[in-house]
């Protein structure tokens, strides 16, 4: 039967492998039963649950990557629909229209220029 096995990220081989002895120690796996890389003095049970944890936690992991990115999208999507109109004839965030105090207002009595009289 062939080999299948097989890391997508070859880099990441030694990542996996360091993972998959932090998962046996947390889940109380007699360090003396692994010998080097040789898991075959452990039951199938004993292996099945490491496998079990790794990929669990590898779930968790991607999920909340995943998670986060939905949000700094949805976030970058909400920044973006506030600094600019989503309707024709909608004025952006603060543009109202109207004079600003201090930035050339008119006064009571006077007539601006450009407007009808």
């Amino acid at each position: 039967m062939p080999r299948r096995n097989r890391t997508i990220i070859p880099q990441a081989r030694s990542a996996l492998n360091n993972f998959k002895y932090e998962i046996a120690n947390e889940i109380n796996i007699p360090s003396n039963l692994i010998q080097g890389d040789y898991w075959g003095n452990l039951s199938s049970a004993q292996c099945g649950a490491v496998g079990g944890h790794m990929v669990r936690r590898m779930i968790e992991a991607a999920e909340r990557t995943l998670s986060e990115q939905v949000a700094a999208g949805v976030r970058a999507g909400f920044r973006a629909g506030l600094a600019q109109p989503t309707q024709p004839g909608v004025s952006p965030l603060g543009a109202t229209g109207y004079a600003q105090p201090g930035a050339g207002a008119v006064s009571p009595g006077q007539v601006s220029p450009g407007t009808l009289q």
